[in-house]
């Protein structure tokens, strides 16, 4: 197991290159490079629910590119792609709240907390359910990473 600890309070002091985003998402240190498989888990089971078929649209995912991540809408990840997208300040008040419940539990650091400070969006326009719930909702990604659209 690495332990990337030094390597992230490092990179706090030393300019970071996150242009590849182009701009997309929230750029976030990890502790670990096991905490990946981790936080990206725990994101397919937070989004926006349909409760009368149990289905969680998941908003955001991790994305890592050159030892850098970033917490990113899946409208982002689609202009990223260059496709149409309809990113809105609803989307990134969700990106922005579920960024920051990432960091309050400890799971990652954001690098420029400043960043998502607005929007907000309320806890009750987003769905989390706990690991133990996971087999009992369908769990939805309305973008795939690595696939071709």
């Amino acid at each position: 197991m690495v332990d990337n600890t030094e390597m992230a309070d490092e990179m706090e002091s030393v300019a970071v290159d996150y242009s590849g985003f182009k701009g997309y998402g929230v750029p976030i240190t990890i502790k670990n490079d096991d905490d990946f498989l981790m936080i990206k888990e725990t994101l397919t089971r937070i989004g926006v629910a349909s409760k009368k078929d149990k289905t969680i649209y998941q908003s955001v995912h991790i994305l890592h590119k050159k030892g850098l991540y970033v917490i990113i809408h899946f409208k982002e990840l689609f202009a990223l792609d260059g496709k149409p997208s309809t990113f809105s300040d609803e989307d990134k008040g969700r990106r922005n709240t579920i960024v920051n419940l990432l960091s309050e539990w400890g799971l990652v650091k954001i690098v420029t907390p400043e960043s998502v400070k607005e929007p907000l969006s309320s806890l009750n326009r987003i769905k989390i359910i706990s690991h133990k719930e996971k087999d009992q909702w369908k769990l939805v990604a309305k973008y795939n990473i690595g696939k071709r659209y």
